[in-house]
């Protein structure tokens, strides 16, 4: 039978020789993928807003959304943990709706733990429903869900001041009890200075080679998302093109009328047939 990966583990795999891994998953396909592949986090992701759902954003998405999602993916899930994401609104409203809502995706959608976006303000939140019994993972530098305040999608912590800034906030959520930090469009060094200043695991996205870890869209990373391609994903396929002529092939074949072939249908004895045409 296959371990299953704690947050513990996770915990435990600071300064690690070997790097944390981690893709998104949205569906029982590919979270079953995912986890096979031996991937040790699975982040059921907000970002299914855009590369799933077809919003121009991530803040459309919501509860009952991300619920759906993370129920189908917890359900094939054996050996990843599992973490979903707090969409926007559902946890920065007030500390006691952040709880509310983060035992919901734990009691519905049977996640191993939830991920905020945010630094140092967000920590009393992260404490709350850490309190709760909840486990909590980080989620600073580029923060999606608040990036029109950030002036859009751009690299943080270019300057001395940002990026004491998000030294700062990575010690708050460390210390609110979060158990590792996503790290996103930061500059490789500042994120390796985060990363050393924290006790808990950095995961980057975008944040260069010296974090604890990596993750990606695993959208971008097979090529099935094709409205943008930021910087910092390395595209191992390109499954769309597959996909794309698989479907062209079916239509032409359809259309041309090869298929379906003899063995792609069921038959009947001749004299069952014989007696139907007699019927009429």
């Amino acid at each position: 039978m296959t371990q299953k990966k704690t947050v513990l583990d996770i915990r435990a795999r600071k300064n690690s020789d070997t790097p944390i891994t981690m893709l998104t998953a949205y569906d029982y396909p590919w979270a079953l993928l995912v986890d096979r592949a031996g991937i040790d986090i699975i982040l059921v992701g907000d970002s299914l807003g855009m590369v799933v759902l077809g919003y121009e954003d991530t803040v459309s998405v919501t509860m009952s959304e991300m619920l759906h999602h993370v129920r189908a993916v917890t359900r094939v899930v054996e050996s990843a943990v599992v973490v979903a994401d707090m969409p926007f609104g559902s946890y920065n409203v007030s500390a006691e709706k952040a709880v509310e809502n983060a035992n919901r995706m734990m009691k519905e959608g049977r996640a191993d733990c939830i991920k905020l976006e945010g630094g140092k303000n967000m920590a009393p939140v992260v404490a709350a429903i850490v309190q709760a019994g909840i486990p909590v993972q980080g989620h600073i530098g580029l923060t999606p869900q608040t990036a029109s305040a950030l002036g859009g999608f751009r690299v943080q912590g270019k300057s001395a001041e940002a990026a004491q800034a998000l030294i700062d906030d990575a010690r708050a959520l460390e210390d609110a009890g979060c158990f590792s930090l996503i790290l996103e469009a930061i500059p490789a060094p500042i994120a390796k200075l985060v990363t050393e200043a924290v006790s808990i695991p950095t995961i980057g996205i975008g944040a260069g080679i010296d974090c604890d870890g990596q993750v990606l869209v695993t959208h971008d990373m097979v090529g099935l998302f094709d409205r943008f391609t930021p910087k910092f994903v390395r595209q191992y396929a390109n499954i769309s093109e597959t996909i794309s002529s698989a479907i062209g092939a079916y239509k032409s074949d359809v259309e041309n009328r090869r298929f379906p072939e003899e063995k792609h249908s069921f038959t009947m004895k001749a004299d069952e047939l014989d007696k139907i045409r007699d019927a009429e």
